[in-house]
């Protein structure tokens, strides 16, 4: 399955990037770059477009406005957007416009390809026969295991079974269901967070990803999981108090 691209980002160097990363990605088709979010919401109306890579802090019309009046009214699939941007605290207009991922800039290959798999299983979803409904992903139709590097090897971890991550300098720690001791690995607490599914885990802290279905509890600056305490960190808590929002 080829899924069809474009690219928009009024930066030329990171625009250049993103290109650049679409043709190297078997899967991914190179349609169009814009440096104007106006002309590319023209091909998009005219073109069946599969993905947007779209940032989001751009003159006149940003990314955020596009998102917002993509729409198909003949039938077609509705694009899938994964936002670029080098701002992190669009991430809950991002959440509210149900963004594919969010690509924090610099970000690198590996990131944008975890981000493309997922806009490819969601067109795979969509493109069966007799799908009578908009078909919602869910994590175990992404993946539903990681592998982390451990000391010398490659460790393959049901993602059901992690709880939370902490962050630390150079590594992360991984606590998961039914074990004591966490899995440490060599990598940093963004590039674990590029490779989760955001609708089943949130950054809540600089220091601290949760599993959302293993919150137990929620009080006005903190959560728990199973016994663990956790600070929400105060940049995070404007996205997290509109996904608990939605349960009350």
């Amino acid at each position: 399955m080829i899924l069809n691209c474009i690219a928009v980002d009024d930066e030329p160097l990171a625009l250049g990037l993103v290109c650049s990363f679409i043709e190297q990605t078997p899967f991914l088709k190179l349609v169009g770059k814009f440096s104007s979010a106006l002309k590319a919401l023209e091909m998009i109306h005219e073109t069946q477009i599969d993905l947007i890579f779209l940032d989001i802090q751009m003159p006149d019309f940003n990314g955020i406005q596009l998102a917002r009046m993509l729409d198909h009214p003949n039938g077609k699939p509705v694009p899938r957007v994964i936002f670029t941007t080098a701002f992190n605290h669009f991430a809950l207009e991002g959440y509210k416009v149900d963004a594919l991922d969010y690509l924090l800039k610099p970000f690198d290959y590996e990131e944008f390809l975890t981000a493309a798999n997922k806009g490819r299983v969601y067109a795979e979803l969509v493109r069966k026969p007799d799908t009578a409904v908009p078909v919602q992903i869910t994590q175990e139709q992404e993946e539903d295991y990681i592998f982390l590097k451990v000391e010398y090897q490659l460790v393959r971890v049901p993602i059901r079974n992690i709880l939370y991550i902490e962050g630390l300098k150079d590594y992360v720690k991984v606590y998961l269901a039914g074990t004591e001791r966490p899995v440490l690995t060599l990598t940093s607490l963004k590039a674990l967070e590029q490779k989760l599914s955001p609708r089943s885990f949130m950054r809540v802290h600089r220091s601290y990803i949760v599993a959302l279905d293993k919150i137990t509890a929620v009080n006005k600056n903190s959560l728990y999981v199973d016994q663990m305490h956790i600070t929400i960190g105060e940049q995070y808590k404007d996205v997290f108090n509109t996904y608990i929002n939605k349960w009350m």
